[in-house]
Formats: structure tokens, C-alpha cells, sequence
């Protein structure tokens, strides 16, 4: 029997207009911008992949809570309502609202880590391992080694190596790891999944150590639909059931609602511990707003509180995730290198064997992100070394395995259409590399470079010729 054809399972209500440029525009466009895709103008943008961060287009009933926004200082009902919504998806006792998920690291970080710390995790993420580092931790990558293998056909490459963080535990000592960071839909490593034999038995060990494991569960839905798809024993359960199970295994969260939560602001810290809880408390005050807003206005707060259950819908998820599934077919059938298994949020380009003429210190994956808007207008984004900084005792760039450009699917935002055109666009540019030129970086700012860097081509001419 042949399968039949799916649809997104939602329709239009209304429209934003794009501007379409030229090719010449765009290139004057990506030079007054350092060549650095974060600092372009959304208005010169066609299709704008940079993230899926904030990015979503709510539902109608999202727009409509936000009129029942109660926008006082102190005991919002909002936050009463979001408060309830995260108990029933993710099971934890106490909620700190934040402004949006760097907020709770910051907290979680001052909160747990003392100087001289270890924090490991599976793979590192940029604001995360920044905040780990001000407070006096160093970070320590514990995922499995076919992680870093872009190649690899290894189903969950989220995973946590039981190994790694058994010999980080015998060299350091227990009492000299505040927490485990678990990720799921690991970023950096191409939104590939945690299973949750792996999510549990993670917690087992952490736990025979009295190390806390706290989540970052920003894509753990999607995460969930993985699961879901791929692991025994779950192909009967919601997508709910999931999320609730994988959180049941830690003690307590970081979330960047901005993500699975479909909402365009907003995050929170969770936890189950009292006392830790009662010092984030205190904590957010100083940093983001009473513990009853945390930087949100109430709006905000009843937008997100429906935007989780919305996000855990089966019909939502598997069309999110196959939208980013359908746009990395195309270019695994042209032959283009990009992570694989395809992963959950987006398609990671593997700049290094994209443009293999471009040696690592001339930032082929910053570079081929350039040229690509020039090419078509699409806005990707650079996961390479530009990413990772530099090494904060040697002062040397770091040069992780994985040198990506990532291509970040909003949520209910495009058209498959729209996926084509990103296809045609990269096979062209991958059908001419030698058309694209490396770059030198003139700008570099202290904290977090890839936001606000900017290039010069190496060439002294344009990051792209002329065809």
C-alpha cells in the first residue's frame, strides 16, 4: 500500500509580507553586517532559518490568552496558570520564572556551582557553558563519542557515555560536580535525541553519587517524539507521557520556552529541591522581576502556559519534525554532508567537508552562512568555532570536531515551498565550493563572539563571487 501524503495541521490566518532582493543587495547587505548573519536587518531577510528561538507563530488561542494577561507586580493569576501547566507536563514542584532560558542557567549556575567545580554534560551549549564558566565551573563533555561523528547513523547521539562520567566521578571526586546538564535534542550535536534507557540510567549513577541531574528541556518534546518513534516500549505512549517520564528522572530544569513551548518570550527554572528552590527564589528578584513574574509580563505567562500543552499534541510534533525531515532528504539525496541521523529543530550543514578548500582558521561554516544569504537570502547560522570561543586560559581559538551551519526550522512558520528553495539554494552553492571565500575575523567581543563578530573576506573581495 502506497503512503499517502501529509499536511500541516494547521491553516492560515494571516500573512507577513517579505521583501524580495537582489543578489547585489544582499551582498551589500551581509558586508555592512561583518558578515555575521546575526547582525543583518530582518527586513532584507527572505527566509529566515537563523533560529528556531522566539521564532514560532502562535495558535489563536495563544492570541487570545493574551488578552487575559493580569499584569500586576506581584501574584499574577498568569503565573498561577503556568505554574499548573508545568506540574501536569513536567512534574516539578516549584516554578522560577525567567525572562527567557539564559535567565534560569544564570540562576541554576550561581545557585549550584562554586569555584574550582566540574559540570559535566553531554555536549556543551554556548550561554550554558558561559555562565558555568562566571561562576567558577569548568565544563566537561561527557556525550558518546558517535556525537562527534557527523557521520554516524547511531539513532541517539544525545546520549550521555556512563564511561566518561564514571572516570569524570574517580579523577575529581563527587563532592566536586554540583550537577549533571543533560540536554535533550542536543544543539550543538545536530538535535540528535537521548534515549530513555540511557536518560535513566544516567540518573541511576548520578544519583548513587548524590549528584543531581538537572535538564535542560528546551526541545525535550521533540526529544519525547524520538523516543517515541524509535526506542522499544513506547510507541503507545503520548507524547505527554513521555516528557512527564524523562523529567521524572531529574531534579529539576533549565527551559527556554522559546522553543518547544511555542511561545516568542519566556522561560523557567524548575526544581524539586526547597532550599535550592527558596535561593532561585531569592535569586531572580535581583536579576529578573518578582519570583511571580521573573522578567515575563503576565500575557506572556498565559501565551506559555497553553503553548505546553499545545507543544505535546502528536499531530504538532510530527509534522514539526517532519518539515525538518522533509528539507534534509533533499539534500542528502544531492549528495550534500550535513549531520545525520536528521535531528529534530534543524539541519546541520557540515561546513568542513562542504567547503573542504577552507582551512579551520579561516571559519569555513561562518563563511559558507554568508554565502548562502547572498545566494538565495536565507538566514542560517554559524555552529563551529566561531560558536566555541576561545579557551579561556590559552586564549586560543577552540576548533570542536564539528564545524556546522545550521539551518533552524521555526515552528508553524513556513511552507514546504520554502524548504525548496533552501534546498536549491545549498545544492547550488555545494555544486560550485570554489565560489566561496574564507574569512578573517576584525571584530571580537569578549563574551559569546558569534552574536556580534564581524568578518572580512580573506580574498578582499566578497565572500561569494560572481558565477
Amino acid at each position: 500500500m502506497r503512503i499517502r501524503s501529509w499536511a500541516e495541521p494547521y491553516k492560515i490566518k494571516m500573512v507577513e509580507h517579505l521583501k524580495m532582493t537582489t543578489p547585489e543587495e544582499r551582498a551589500t547587505a551581509i558586508q555592512d553586517a561583518g558578515h555575521n548573519t546575526f547582525l543583518l536587518r530582518s527586513r532584507d531577510v527572505y527566509i529566515d532559518l537563523l533560529t528556531d528561538s522566539g521564532t514560532t507563530a502562535m495558535s489563536d488561542r495563544q492570541w487570545a490568552a493574551m488578552m487575559l494577561g493580569d499584569e500586576a507586580y506581584a501574584g499574577s493569576e498568569n503565573y498561577y496558570k503556568l505554574e499548573e501547566a508545568v506540574h501536569k507536563y513536567y512534574g516539578y514542584k516549584h516554578l522560577i520564572p525567567t525572562h527567557q532560558g539564559r535567565g534560569a542557567e544564570n540562576l541554576l549556575s550561581q545557585i549550584a556551582i562554586k569555584q574550582g567545580d566540574f559540570v559535566p554534560g553531554n555536549m556543551y551549549f554556548t550561554t550554558t557553558r558561559l555562565h558555568q564558566e562566571l561562576c567558577g565551573g569548568t565544563f566537561v563533555d561527557v556525550i558518546c563519542d558517535e556525537a562527534h561523528d557527523p557521520t554516524s547513523l547511531f539513532e541517539f547521539k544525545g546520549n550521555v557515555d556512563l564511561n566518561k562520567m564514571q572516570a569524570l566521578i574517580d579523577k575529581v571526586g563527587a563532592d566536586k560536580i554540583p550537577y549533571l546538564s543533560l540536554e535533550t535534542n542536543v544543539n550543538m550535536a545536530g538535535g540528535q535525541p537521548c534515549s530513555m534507557a540511557n536518560i535513566k540510567a544516567v540518573s541511576e549513577l548520578c544519583h548513587k553519587h548524590k549528584i543531581p541531574v538537572f535538564l535542560d528541556a528546551t526541545r525535550a518534546v521533540e526529544n519525547s517524539y524520538f523516543i517515541k518513534t524509535l526506542e522499544d516500549g513506547y510507541a503507545d505512549k503520548t507524547i505527554a507521557e513521555i516528557l512527564f517520564e524523562i523529567c521524572s528522572y531529574t531534579d529539576g530544569c533549565t527551559m527556554s520556552a522559546k522553543k518547544d513551548s511555542l511561545v516568542n518570550i519566556g522561560g523557567f527554572l524548575a526544581l524539586n529541591d526547597e532550599k535550592l528552590a527558596e535561593k532561585a527564589r531569592n535569586l531572580v528578584v535581583v536579576y529578573e522581576g518578582l519570583h511571580t513574574y521573573g522578567g515575563m509580563a503576565g500575557r506572556d505567562m498565559e501565551a506559555l502556559a497553553i503553548g505546553i500543552g499545545e507543544s505535546v499534541g502528536y499531530d504538532h510534533i510530527r509534522a514539526r519534525i517532519g518539515q525538518v525531515e522533509y528539507l534534509g532528504e533533499q539534500l542528502i539525496e544531492a549528495g550534500v554532508p550535513i549531520i545525520r541521523p536528521i535531528g529534530g529543530h534543524g539541519i546541520f550543514i557540515d561546513a568542513a567537508r562542504f567547503l573542504p578548500h577552507l582551512p579551520r582558521d579561516q571559519f569555513p561554516a561562518q563563511a559558507l552562512a554568508a554565502a548562502l544569504y547572498v545566494d538565495s537570502g536565507v538566514r542560517a547560522m554559524e555552529r563551529g568555532a566561531v560558536s566555541a570561543g576561545r579557551d579561556p586560559e590559552t586564549g586560543e581559538n577552540r576548533y570542536p570536531n564539528l564545524e556546522l551551519v545550521r539551518l533552524t526550522i521555526p515552528r508553524r512558520v513556513y511552507t514546504q515551498a520554502h524548504m525548496d528553495v533552501t534546498a536549491e539554494s545549498v545544492v547550488h552553492l555545494f555544486e560550485h565550493p570554489e565560489r566561496v571565500s574564507g574569512l578573517k575575523m576584525n571584530y571580537e567581543p569578549e563574551y559569546l563572539r558569534f552574536f556580534q563578530a564581524r568578518f572580512d573576506p580573506v580574498n578582499g573581495k566578497s565572500v561569494l563571487a560572481p558565477e
